[in-house]
């Protein structure tokens, strides 16, 4: 396999151990995107175009969950509320 580097936030939370619950870390959505990142980013590698810092809550979170209309600006804005549900399910959040 490949190395790659990314860059995270440094207040950015470990990643956590295989098979855990995700906590925001970043890790995977910076190295690759999801296959709903893969729509969002139009590529298959890199950090997803989705990926959101919350200086807040100090960790990463998914725009398509939080606010897709921010990711897809010239989504009719009906379709926001039923995107986040999908969203949600594609990526297992919750």
């Amino acid at each position: 396999m490949a190395s790659a580097v990314i860059h995270l936030h440094p207040l950015a939370p470990a990643k956590p151990e295989t098979g855990a619950a995700c906590n925001g870390c970043g890790v995977c959505c910076a190295w690759q995107p999801c296959p709903l990142g893969m729509l969002v980013s139009g590529r298959r590698h890199g950090a997803c175009d989705a990926l959101r810092w919350d200086d807040g809550a100090q960790r990463y979170h998914c725009a398509m969950v939080s606010d897709p209309l921010a990711v897809w600006p010239r989504l009719p804005a009906g379709l926001g509320r039923p995107l986040q549900a999908v969203a949600r399910r594609w990526i297992a959040a919750g």
